[in-house]
């Protein structure tokens, strides 16, 4: 008998995470197969409980709406930021920067709108606030 995964197995497997419309996001499915170890902060929680019970060999596809996945979009994490606060380099509407914290924790944001005097910066997951699909082809569970 094949072990199953449990919660803090150490699972191979290929995984693809798509829109529900079926646009690819992350697919390792033509590439090498994921190892990651459940428990450890690799994958998203959610995803690794709907994983759990799971043999070598099954393939499964999983619904996942909003706050089941990367939660909703929080308008409180979008913040206006003075342009003086922020690197002085040529910075382009819809990119990622990262920014350090008081604390030294860094903190990665999106770029919706900057000019000469503000940028408007969205500390929101990229897919917060969005339905996803979550298929799983475990391959090997230790």
């Amino acid at each position: 008998m094949s072990q199953v995964v449990q919660a803090n197995s150490l699972v191979t497997l290929h995984y693809r995470i798509s829109l529900p419309n079926g646009q690819p996001l992350i697919s390792t499915f033509n590439a090498t197969p994921a190892t990651l170890q459940l428990g450890a902060g690799e994958m998203l929680p959610a995803m690794e409980q709907l994983m759990i019970g799971l043999a070598p060999g099954t393939h499964h596809v999983f619904e996942l709406e909003a706050e089941q996945a990367f939660g909703p979009h929080r308008p409180e994490l979008i913040e206006r930021v003075k342009r003086e606060h922020m690197p002085d380099e040529e910075i382009e509407p819809m990119s990622i920067m990262e920014f350090t914290a008081p604390d030294g924790s860094r903190y990665s944001g999106l770029v919706r709108e900057i000019d000469d005097q503000w940028a408007l910066i969205d500390f929101n997951h990229p897919l917060a606030g969005k339905a996803i699909r979550f298929e799983a082809q475990i391959i090997g569970v230790s």
